[in-house]
């Protein structure tokens, strides 16, 4: 990837400012950067105006603010805004110049006593004055960039192209080369002079405070707290500093970035602007480390300094690290690399050395999909990149810059991000702390299902929680799941998918195209990474129309029918397309429960249950009239089921099947009607789990205690098998009654 890129001309080697980490001794890209506290100088400096130019009086000084006091060493200019206004004012300390705007509020911060306005000027009149650094005997040019704010500090900033990005941009178009007297210690070096030569840059803070005061250019000195950049390995501050690093260009494929990001799809859908926000104000890329171990940076120098790139040199070093590995890099001289009796005009004697430098990480992580997908054969580029919400700076970003500057498109065609898992309290784990949760053990406690399904039912788009007392809550998920499932199987022992039946009653057909409903909802949160709300509708699906519905009215039928009536047949066959649909729907969340369930379902099954076809959606032609009816049926058996308990309260009645229910309705129930259709008042009675339940028209003149609904006892006797109350119900033996049904299927059984 390195040599695709290198030779279209997009890595070049340059002389720029980087992050640069001290403590580690190289460059870092932003992805390697975290941010903490540090407190820090603020200080403002008057520079002595040389030449004015006939614009600023040769004897006024030009202010600066800066919180970098040691970077005052490498002061090369002082930058204005070209469209902004500036003023020379006579203060109770002298003549300075800085943006008019600031005027009220220098003059108390600087206690510059009387201030009289002299004269103004726009940034762009004062292009060249020259000004005197403040304690070395060379010159700092004035010069204008629109990176200059008016939020702070003087409006006029100190430039020191060396250790600054815009500064150094600013100084290019000046042609002021970047000077850094910094080395990679961190330490200043001799040309700084005596009193700071060998200081670490923070402890020559306090020197060039005190130079400074000693040339009477220091106005103002303070400290305050404020959030740096730092090494995200050794944890200590960064600095920007100049140095010879190799770049990856990313302004001649900035706007095919850029494409690439909005043709991906992104959740959570705000990754996208995240992204686009990381390329549109992206520098080039750093793509060099100085360490002693690591990828190699493939290139070789000619005697005269000049790199070769060069195609037949990159493969030869490509099938090198193929046969020996990287480090031959390592082990052999720049000769030795090289093709058999490789020259070129830039080395007449024949003579070349190696890149010391290795590859930035994020090169290698980025060009992952290289390895994974291309050279494996797989399909490219990949379905799915998923990691946390920091890789939008990190591999999100290099595998997209990496694949599209070699391949013309981005890796990946959807990308996830994730959050981050805290403690119970909201707390980041660590081990310090002692907080952290050991996956392992909740594994072996709970079992690995119950925190897969701690994993499928949180947000993971946001920072989650975990701990004992949030995942016994998810283990109470489960065990209702499971007691479901267990229902089902043991509904279906005397089952032979040969006996499954294609006639049903309405309910029946509900909770089958309610099925269907979920099946289809389920694969399209899947198809978009919301695990969270697939699982959510199939647990309310297995609750509230489940087990609270169907389940509840399947048991009549279950327990007391005729073993191979068809009413049982048929309810046996829904628990069985239901069985086989959810064992497939929740396989990816709680595969060992499937693999379980699986062996206690009817039929001809395969070993494992992750052999088994994910469901397809059937696509029921009355699904959706079912499902509109059912909301309104559901609604009044909710209805029923209030009256019923406040009666049980009462008293009235110990239980829901001793009870009558009258329930008066208006016209525009009529859609009760078809659902009905063909039930008497004892078969209407099951789907509410009573005894008897009467429909009757709202002008006949129902006296209810609740709304619309009357609830009293029912004046049959109780059925000893099916617990129903039924006017016909018999005496078969002394103090023991069968309703007609029931008194049937035991003579049949006998």
């Amino acid at each position: 990837m390195f040599a695709i890129m290198a030779l279209k001309g997009l890595i070049y080697k340059g002389l720029k400012p980087v992050y640069w980490s001290p403590s580690s001794e190289s460059a870092l890209a932003e992805a390697e950067i975290e941010y903490a506290d540090v407190v820090s100088y603020s200080i403002y400096v008057a520079f002595p105006v040389k030449d004015g130019k006939g614009v600023i009086d040769n004897d006024a000084k030009c202010i600066i603010w800066t919180t970098t006091p040691w970077t005052l060493p490498a002061n090369l200019a002082i930058s204005a805004h070209p469209d902004f206004i500036y003023g020379e004012y006579l203060t109770d300390k002298g003549k300075f110049i800085f943006l008019k705007e600031f005027e009220d509020k220098l003059k108390e911060e600087l206690e510059l006593g009387e201030v009289k306005l002299l004269k103004t000027f726009k940034g762009s009149e004062i292009d060249g004055v020259v000004c005197k650094h403040p304690f070395y005997d060379r010159d700092s040019l004035m010069l204008v960039g629109t990176h200059v704010t008016n939020e702070a500090g003087t409006g006029l900033v100190h430039t020191a192209p060396g250790h600054g990005a815009e500064d150094f941009m600013v100084c290019q178009k000046y042609g002021i080369k970047p000077y850094c007297p910094v080395d990679e210690k961190g330490k200043l070096k001799e040309d700084t002079g005596p009193r700071l030569a060998g200081l670490f840059y923070e402890d020559a803070n306090a020197v060039v405070l005190d130079i400074l005061k000693e040339n009477n250019a220091l106005l103002k000195c303070s400290k305050f707290t404020h959030s740096y950049p730092h090494d995200w390995r050794t944890k200590k501050p960064l600095i920007f500093r100049a140095t010879d690093q190799w770049f990856c260009s990313i302004e001649p494929i900035r706007e095919e970035l850029l494409a690439a990001i909005h043709k991906t799809k992104w959740y959570p859908a705000w990754g996208e602007n995240r992204m686009v926000n990381m390329i549109k104000d992206r520098s080039d890329w750093c793509i060099s480390r100085q360490r002693a171990w690591g990828v190699p940076i493939p290139i070789f120098y000619n005697e005269d300094g000049t790199p070769i790139i060069e195609k037949e040199v990159f493969d030869h070093i490509v099938e090198l690290f193929k046969k020996h590995g990287s480090n031959i890099w390592y082990e052999k001289s720049a000769k030795e690399l090289l093709p058999d009796g490789y020259k070129n005009a830039h080395s007449p004697n024949g003579e070349f050395t190696k890149e010391n430098d290795i590859m930035d990480v994020w090169f290698d992580s980025g060009s992952s999909w290289a390895a994974v997908l291309l050279g494996r054969g797989y399909k490219y580029p990949s379905d799915l990149y998923l990691e946390g919400s920091d890789q939008y700076r990190g591999w999100f970003n290099s595998s997209l810059i990496v694949s599209l500057a070699t391949q013309g498109k981005a890796p990946y065609e959807n990308v996830v991000s994730h959050g981050w898992v805290l403690d119970e309290h909201g707390e980041q784990m660590h081990k310090s702390k002692g907080n952290g949760v050991d996956p392992t053990k909740i594994a072996n406690v709970y079992g690995a299902d119950i925190l897969r399904l701690w994993v499928a039912t949180v947000d993971y788009q946001q920072d989650v929680r975990i701990g004992d007392n949030i995942i016994k809550q998810v283990s109470e998920q489960y065990r209702k799941v499971r007691n479901t499932l267990k229902f089902i199987s043991w509904a279906l022992v005397d089952f032979d998918i040969s006996q499954k039946v294609d006639t049903f009653t309405k309910v029946d057909e509900y909770i089958l195209a309610k099925l269907d409903a979920i099946v289809e909802e389920t694969i399209k949160d899947f198809d978009h990474f919301d695990f969270a709300s697939a699982l959510s509708k199939i647990m309310t699906f297995m609750s509230a129309d489940l087990s609270s519905l169907y389940l509840d009215i399947a048991k009549d039928s279950l327990y007391c029918d005729s073993k191979d009536s068809l009413r049982r047949r048929q309810t046996q066959t829904v628990l069985y397309e239901v069985g086989e649909t959810l064992l497939r729907l929740l396989n990816p969340v709680l595969p060992f429960t499937m693999d379980e369930f699986n062996r206690f379902m009817p039929g001809e099954r395969k070993n494992n249950a992750q052999l088994l076809d994910y469901p397809k959606v059937k696509g029921l032609a009355n699904r959706s009239r079912l499902l509109d009816e059912f909301e309104q049926f559901k609604a009044l058996r909710s209805d029923v089921l209030k009256a019923l308990e406040t009666k049980r309260t009462e008293g009235l009645i110990r239980s829901n099947q001793q009870a009558l229910v009258e329930v008066a309705l208006s016209e525009d129930k009529n859609y009760l009607n078809d659902i009905f259709a063909g039930l008497d008042n004892k078969e209407i009675g099951k789907l509410f789990v009573v005894s008897e339940l009467v429909f009757k028209k709202v002008n006949e003149g129902l006296e209810t205690d609740s709304g619309l609904i009357k609830v009293s006892r029912h004046p049959g006797l109780f059925c000893d098998r099916c617990w129903n109350y039924d006017d016909e119900a018999k005496e078969v033996e002394e103090g023991k009654h069968l309703c007609p049904r029931c008194l049937k299927v035991v003579k049949e059984n006998d």
